[in-house]
């Protein structure tokens, strides 16, 4: 298994489960069953932590109890947190509304974040280093650790060279239309020089990727039986891709199209396992099911 830096947020998920879809203007009843961890960069690490990898996060959590408990969980979940810091204030908090159809909303109460870019990233000896991170000024940093690591970064943020990276994934809900529909162009301006496949997640539309030299692949949706809560889907998404591409980082970085497309499937595959389960990330479990299938 792979060396696996994480770069993203940290949060406690606090649940509220509702009665009835949400609508404007309406009156609801719910059921608190929280707190959870959560948070982009937590719910990736803790899934490729399930699947074996070695897997370092590098982000920041507050001063305070819920940040002390944050740690613990990511411990707990076999992830190395000494790339984590924790600053003075209130630790990232989220409230979650999920209603019976298992769609959610998010509503950010609290956020901490790093003001510059985790120099120590570039120490931390990755084989492949995800990046789930609105943080800003990252790009001269990412453009160094992807002169020797594979990089995979999220968007947006959509700053030119704002996200050096050999994979670019996004989700077509965070993207403008025209950007969603021909997203090339966008990877080209945030990765620079180093962009070999922009991937885009489209929900019941399976997902995409398409080659810096314009070659398009596409996956399909995995079946979902029933959808339970659709809480981090897209990081499991990213999660199941990341782990397919550290399996052979050498191709990874050259871009290989048989690789990217076991990697899409994965993804897939791992982002239908999210909606169909309870929680913010994928449960070992779930993973470690998903893997031996895999294997078959």
């Amino acid at each position: 298994m792979a060396r696996i830096a994480v770069v993203g947020s940290v949060a406690s998920d606090e649940i509220i489960l509702l009665s009835e879809p949400l609508r404007e203007g309406g009156h609801f009843d719910g059921r608190a069953v929280g707190p959870r961890l959560g948070g982009g960069g937590a719910n990736t690490a803790v899934a490729l932590a399930a699947a074996g990898h070695d897997v370092v996060l590098v982000g920041a959590v507050g001063a305070d109890e819920a940040g002390a408990w944050q740690i613990r969980c990511l411990r707990d979940a076999g992830i190395d947190v000494s790339a984590m810091v924790r600053l003075p204030g209130a630790s990232t908090r989220s409230l979650l509304l999920i209603d019976p159809d298992g769609e959610r909303t998010i509503v950010n109460l609290t956020r901490i974040q790093e003001s510059e870019a985790p120099e120590r990233l570039s120490g931390l000896g990755a084989d492949l280093v995800y990046v789930r991170s609105r943080v800003a000024g990252l790009g001269a940093l990412l453009s160094r650790v992807a002169e020797a690591t594979m990089v995979v970064a999220h968007v947006p943020p959509l700053a030119a060279g704002g996200r050096p990276a050999q994979v670019v994934l996004g989700s077509a809900s965070d993207l403008d239309g025209a950007i969603a529909s021909d997203p090339l162009p966008m990877a080209q301006s945030v990765a620079g020089r180093h962009l070999r496949w922009v991937v885009v997640t489209r929900g019941a539309g399976g997902s995409d990727a398409v080659a810096a030299g314009g070659q398009l692949l596409r996956v399909p949706a995995a079946a979902v039986e029933r959808v339970v809560d659709t809480t981090g889907a897209g990081d499991s998404f990213a999660a199941g891709l990341c782990h397919v591409l550290s399996g052979d980082v050498a191709a990874a970085r050259a871009g290989d199209p048989a690789l990217m497309a076991a990697a899409l499937a994965e993804g897939a595959r791992w982002g239908a396992a999210k909606v169909g389960c309870a929680g913010s990330a994928l449960p070992p479990e779930v993973v470690r099911a998903l893997m031996a299938f895999s294997a078959r």
